[in-house]
């Protein structure tokens, strides 16, 4: 019996050793931090952040999470640029939902014509608008979002021309960058909305969450630099 209560302290006190180590919302684990991860958002207030009009962020933090919603700009962005690097954020959305993350955008007062969007939406579909698409160029292979009001992980991952989307990590979307060489169309001839080729787009800029009418939450925003800064 006194070996067993032994044995039972030990794997109890291992056990919560191993909790230990995990880090609670906005923050950083020892791995990540050995990595070189970076921690966008403090959880507590808009540091970092502002409007894409350059204003300050009207909207409060809630429960730890950014709010893009009555923001007062388009976007809400962070004031460092990244070309290559791997994003991941946990995002939560009301039952109607219409957002996105956009990255590498080139001119914060056109973020739609100089950066990519990654939709994030509350439709339950696989077409070019719901959630994980390519905003307007690709499809996600699937809809992999939890149900209303729970958090989902999201992990945009940009290399060179590459761009992959995983959402509650599984990929559900991938583009080559370079393969779009037409302006308003892609690969495959589909007519897009967008007045460049995206093989044109900046390959560096502004990190962004989107105000398109609808709450939205956003935590855990970290961010791995690909170029070795």
């Amino acid at each position: 019996m006194r070996k067993f209560l032994i044995c039972t302290v030990c794997v109890l006190a291992t056990g919560a050793s191993a909790q230990s180590v995990d880090a609670a919302d906005n923050e950083l684990t020892p791995e990540e931090k050995a990595a070189g991860w970076q921690l966008l958002f403090n959880g507590k207030d808009n540091t970092g952040w502002r409007c894409n009009t350059g204003q300050k962020i009207a909207s409060k933090v809630e429960d730890g999470a950014l709010v893009p919603y009555k923001s007062g700009g388009y976007l809400i962005i962070h004031e460092k640029q990244f070309g290559d690097f791997t994003l991941k954020c946990d995002v939560k959305m009301d039952a109607e939902c219409n957002s996105g993350v956009f990255f590498r955008v080139g001119d914060p007062k056109d973020p739609v014509q100089t950066g990519i969007e990654i939709q994030v939406s509350s439709d339950k579909g696989t077409d070019y608008h719901d959630f994980g698409s390519i905003y307007d160029l690709v499809k996600p292979s699937k809809n992999n979002t939890k149900p209303t009001g729970e958090w989902n992980a999201m992990t945009i991952t940009c290399k060179g021309p590459q761009v992959t989307v995983a959402v509650n990590g599984e990929t559900v979307s991938e583009m080559n960058c370079d393969e779009w060489t037409e302006p308003g169309r892609g690969p495959d001839g589909r007519k897009n909305k967008f007045a460049k080729a995206v093989r044109d787009f900046p390959r560096q800029g502004y990190i962004g969450f989107q105000d398109h009418g609808h709450k939205v939450w956003f935590k855990n925003v970290k961010v791995l630099d690909g170029s070795g800064k």
